[in-house]
């Protein structure tokens, strides 16, 4: 049986906060991950940065000018481009409401504000442990296709 290889890469976090003070922190909370990290200041300038910067996880403040991270995330999962990109809501908002506005838009999980440093860091090894299997299970799907293709008349 022909397997692909593992493709090894440095996963991408990207932090989405209109606050500074909360960029900071959470930058600082994951520096010890063998991560590239980017930083978004609103909603437009996240979805412009998902498309060039191409994370594998972005952690999404909801309260964010010019798009909130409802519409951001929700727009991102639309996008077959990006939809397979997760997305960890970082909130204040703990509302019952809240929760399932985030589910509605397409969320995979959410973490509530003020972040426990435990919390986060274990939420985003998951995670990204999570998008690196989905991400391997889908060259291994495109893998057989090109093979199904190759052994076609």
């Amino acid at each position: 049986m022909v397997t692909q290889p593992s493709n090894a890469k440095t996963n991408k976090i990207l932090i989405a906060d209109d606050n500074a003070a909360n960029r900071e922190l959470l930058e600082a909370f994951l520096a010890n991950i063998d991560c590239e990290i980017e930083l978004a200041i609103d909603g437009q300038d996240t979805l412009d940065k998902v498309r060039s910067f191409q994370p594998d996880l972005v952690l999404l403040d909801v309260m964010m000018p010019k798009l909130s991270g409802f519409e951001v995330c929700q727009q991102m999962k639309q996008d077959p481009q990006t939809a397979r990109v997760m997305v960890l809501m970082v909130t204040a908002l703990n509302e019952l409401g809240d929760i399932e506005r985030g589910v509605k838009a397409g969320t995979d999980d959410f973490l509530s504000k003020p972040i426990n440093k435990v919390k986060l860091l274990k939420r985003v090894e998951n995670m990204l442990r999570l998008k690196d299997r989905t991400d391997e299970l889908e060259r291994l799907r495109q893998y057989i296709r090109d093979m199904d293709d190759q052994s076609k008349p």
